[in-house]
């Protein structure tokens, strides 16, 4: 009778452990995206009067939804709405799935006409199509965050996109250069890009996002110069290059009298001299 009893007790344990894994299974992918987990390696803090903590992949689409905000000459309201409805919808990742034919950061619709799946897919492209529909929506710039998000994206939750506004704002003053060596990234031991690859992709979507003609990929790969007209501008840059660090190999960062490092993550005071104030020097990781 006790073999018995122990082993209903067994079965019953095994059951609701089975249970258990299948719910965290379901959650996971019906709302992972919207989640905050914490995050043991590849993450980035972003402290602008508030503090953000951002996986790296999140880091460097926040900084292209920011930057192509810019290229497009929209107000900083604009950008943030943009990343506040990027949250939402896709807690700033790139995802392959969501509602019906939904996809990529805004969770944008082929079937309603935002593009092809592949647009979709592309960070800068689905920023674009989003300014390009906010800047239709008549009087955005005097609605709450949420209710200019929600006259773009008709979400069947109005109200969710007002949470992350604080988040928003916080990545916003960053990305846009209101804050001095706000942006740190942690980057793990192997870089997604290495070498002149790394560097000719890096000066590529560089340009793409900021609408930089003239940037040639460096032939030195210690000695990256972006030409900053002035400190704003700077930090635009150099923060948009730390959000990108993981996916582009960049090892270090300078602008003005600060430099960040992938060795340690952080921004400090730079030793033995000061880099020109109208330009920031970055360095990517040499090829194994």
């Amino acid at each position: 009778m006790r073999v018995r009893t122990r082993a209903a007790i067994v079965a019953a344990g095994v059951a609701v452990c089975v249970l258990a894994l299948l719910g965290v299974y379901v959650v996971m992918q019906q709302f992972g995206h919207q989640l905050r987990l914490p995050m043991a390696s590849r993450s980035c803090t972003v402290e602008a009067d508030g503090r953000v903590v951002l996986g790296a992949d999140q880091m460097a689409n926040a900084a292209t939804i920011a930057a192509i905000g810019v290229q497009r000459q929209m107000p900083e309201r604009a950008v943030v709405v943009a990343l506040a409805t990027a949250y939402q919808e896709s807690h700033l990742r790139n995802i392959a799935h969501g509602d019906r034919d939904s996809l990529g950061l805004f969770q944008q619709r082929p079937s309603q006409g935002w593009g092809t799946p592949e647009q979709i897919r592309d960070p800068r492209y689905a920023a674009e199509k989003f300014y390009a529909a906010l800047k239709k929506v008549k009087g955005w710039q005097q609605l709450r965050v949420t209710e200019a998000a929600q006259r773009v994206q008709r979400s069947a939750y109005p109200e969710a996109y007002q949470k992350w506004a604080d988040e928003s704002e916080v990545l916003s003053r960053a990305l846009l250069g209101h804050a001095t060596g706000a942006v740190a990234c942690t980057v793990g031991p192997t870089p997604t890009m290495r070498g002149p690859a790394a560097a000719s992709a890096l000066v590529q979507n560089l340009a793409l996002d900021w609408g930089l003609p003239g940037l040639a990929a460096p032939t030195d790969l210690t000695d990256f110069t972006v030409p900053a007209t002035d400190d704003r501008n700077g930090w635009r840059y150099a923060h948009w290059l730390v959000s990108h660090a993981d996916d582009h190999g960049v090892k270090r960062v300078r602008f003005g009298n600060l430099e960040w490092t992938a060795e340690h993550g952080t921004w400090a005071k730079v030793k033995g001299g000061v880099a020109a104030p109208s330009q920031v020097l970055a360095e990517v990781f040499a090829a194994t």
